[in-house]
């Protein structure tokens, strides 16, 4: 039974739908005690979880309930926030007297970090370094669970869902063919002109800004935030790494903000973010202090929230690692004693203050679920959308594909995972991606 699931989720090239894409089939062939169905969909704007829960609830609980049986967990929790109504509604009546429970959330950032999320649904503190598995828990995005449902019907990940909001016309949250350009997905809500806008992808704190839309969307794409130009964000994210040291040498002040409010810090960590900020500024070289940011979610709380002065550890943080790693240093073992700040509760940032500091109120309205086939005329599906190696083609060009079809595969025994054609099409292209031309523009 076990095998049957992980295999058929192999197969059907299961991912984290949000985040850096893990393969799900590695991570549900550990054994844990508890799944954790990641509900929170704690990023402002985007709506598209909380949807799903409550439109595919029963395919929801399916999922949750193979990735239990194939990891040995004798508890479910489906975490979501108390606010969504009709999503709390349509599982309880799914759930209909299984083991699995809801855990309803408060609405604050960032409710759906892993370790947050372990430690408010169980009670359990992730070891420093460590992941959920260390605390005897697997955490799923809920349209990974739903797409793990999908899997043992024989359905291979060919689409996903995203939330298209900010400044456009019709907010909306649709299903596209993994592959459509960003600039024809931004069209279907009315926003044609881009000439003019910024986009996000992903939510408006740990987004990244988009410099070229006519790249495609991904298994982990979630959503696609239109802003004006010179808005806050934006400029935020469009600060080099160059500029944001510079200022952190000049102004930061010492408030320790940004470690009062850092989630990771609360929960025990050793991260202390304004003493790294201290260390930048006085040009210290404390190897001790800088090895503190590998500890760091990059959630962007002290950037967008704590600093007073707009300066961004996340950036340095960010930074950090990436030069650790390049010179192959480590991070330092678990920590011994790891105590959760007894002002937990109370440091919480509610999501409509965090909307407001963001200049983003405007944008907070209703995005409805579209559930549409568009005729999209050409994808490019990227090799490398999840954790591993690229995949690798088995498909050529001039090959005509189906829907559904493997076009590319996991390289040998590597972390990775499978590729589906998202469109019924011919191959034209094969380098970085995989290029499908819908048959009727080829005959055009």
């Amino acid at each position: 039974m076990r095998e049957h699931i992980v295999s058929r989720i192999r197969e059907a090239g299961v991912v984290g739908a949000g985040g850096a894409g893990f393969p799900t089939h590695v991570k549900v062939f550990a054994a844990a005690e508890t799944v954790i169905v990641n509900g929170a969909e704690c990023e402002p704007l985007l709506r598209v979880d909380q949807q799903l829960m409550e439109t595919q609830a029963d395919r929801l609980v399916a999922g949750l309930q193979a990735a239990m049986a194939a990891t040995g967990a004798g508890q479910g929790v489906i975490a979501l926030k108390a606010k969504y109504k009709g999503a709390i509604t349509a599982l309880k009546k799914a759930i209909n007297g299984s083991t699995i429970r809801l855990h309803l959330l408060a609405d604050f950032y960032p409710a759906g970090d892993e370790h947050v999320l372990v430690y408010e649904t169980v009670g359990r503190v992730v070891p420093q370094g460590g992941i959920p598995l260390k605390a005897g828990c697997i955490v799923l995005n809920a349209e990974t669970v739903i797409n793990i449902a999908a899997a043992l019907e024989g359905e291979a990940v060919t689409h996903t869902y995203l939330t298209i909001a900010g400044e456009v016309p019709q907010p909306m949250t649709l299903k596209l063919p993994v592959g459509t350009p960003v600039s024809d997905a931004l069209k279907l809500a009315g926003c044609c002109d881009t000439t003019r806008v910024a986009v996000v992808e992903g939510g408006p704190m740990m987004g990244k800004l988009l410099k070229d839309l006519t790249q495609p969307i991904t298994k982990t794409t979630k959503g696609l935030i239109v802003l004006e130009q010179e808005h806050s964000l934006v400029i935020k994210k469009m600060m080099t790494i160059d500029r944001v040291i510079k200022q952190a040498k000049t102004a930061c002040m010492q408030c320790r903000y940004c470690t009062d409010l850092c989630p990771r810090s609360l929960l025990g960590h050793k991260l202390e973010p304004h003493k790294i900020m201290r260390a930048v500024k006085h040009l210290e070289s404390l190897e001790e202090v800088f090895k503190m940011a590998f500890t760091c979610s990059e959630c962007g709380l002290c950037e967008q929230y704590a600093c007073n002065m707009r300066l961004s550890p996340r950036m340095v943080n960010a930074m950090l690692k990436q030069e650790f790693v390049k010179n192959g240093l480590k991070p330092d073992l678990q920590l011994k004693d790891q105590t959760v700040s007894q002002l937990w509760d109370y440091r919480k940032v509610p999501v409509k203050r965090l909307i407001a500091r963001l200049d983003i109120t405007k944008y907070d309205k209703a995005a409805p679920l579209v559930e549409q086939d568009y005729a999209i005329k050409e994808v490019r599906i990227k090799l490398k959308q999840h954790v591993g190696p690229p995949s690798q083609p088995i498909v050529c060009t001039g090959q005509r594909v189906n829907r559904g079809e493997l076009v590319a595969q996991i390289p040998g025994n590597s972390l990775g995972a499978n590729l589906h054609a998202s469109i019924d099409g011919i191959v034209t292209d094969i380098n970085d991606s995989i290029v499908i031309k819908a048959e009727r523009s080829c005959r055009e």
